[in-house]
């Protein structure tokens, strides 16, 4: 079962980590950005953090369930730790260029405050687990780099959500306010009890 959801996750990360690819063959009204006005894609600034934010965010998300396989942090540490390095430097661009664009989200401010929570938490959690591995704390890094991928993990969880919501509701802008929480939310309480079980292991 583990191995199934292991290879289900790693399924999608990679195609919604190849997603930000179709931003540069297809024209600018495509996906979300259909939603901004020509102001905003006029900007310099945001258009930096738009795409700093998909595409090192969609790297993020194509190598961080790489580092869930015991057998490959066992058989090859050193590229454990590269392909760590890398997803660190990914996060901490793109959650930075995150918490810009969350500003301008569609939706006003409830989508802003959920999409900037979410790049507040991803920033953390990443982190701080840096922090602990560099310390020594093995188990804590394990633990917090969790909660960095269930965050990371939005970027999946919200186009599953999005045009479900979108349907239901039969409205955008409702849809993609409730997204800008419930893509994360669910997320970082499965990655809680995933925590939660791992340390009741570690007990017993």
């Amino acid at each position: 079962m583990k191995k199934v959801s292991w290879v289900t996750i790693g399924i999608l990360s990679s195609l919604v980590g190849l997603y930000p690819i179709i931003y540069f063959l297809i024209d600018r009204t495509f996906g979300l950005l259909g939603s901004k006005s020509k102001e905003l894609l006029s900007d310099t600034l945001w258009n930096i953090s738009f795409y700093g934010h998909i595409v090192l965010g969609g790297l993020a998300l194509l190598i961080g369930w790489l580092q869930f396989n015991k057998k490959l942090r066992i058989k090859n540490i050193k590229l454990h730790r590269n392909i760590g390095k890398t997803y660190v430097i990914s996060v901490l661009i793109s959650g930075i260029c995150g918490l810009y664009i969350a500003l301008y989200a569609t939706g006003g401010i409830i989508s802003k405050l959920g999409f900037f929570s979410l790049g507040l938490i991803w920033l953390y959690t990443t982190i701080t687990s840096f922090a602990a591995i560099k310390k020594g704390h093995v188990e804590l890094h394990e633990k917090l780099m969790i909660y960095s991928y269930a965050a990371c993990f939005a970027a999946v969880t919200l186009r599953i959500w999005l045009p479900l919501l979108a349907i239901a509701l039969g409205e955008f802008i409702s849809a993609y306010r409730i997204v800008a929480w419930l893509c994360w939310v669910p997320n970082i309480m499965v990655a809680y009890f995933l925590v939660r079980n791992k340390t009741l292991v570690s007990k017993t």
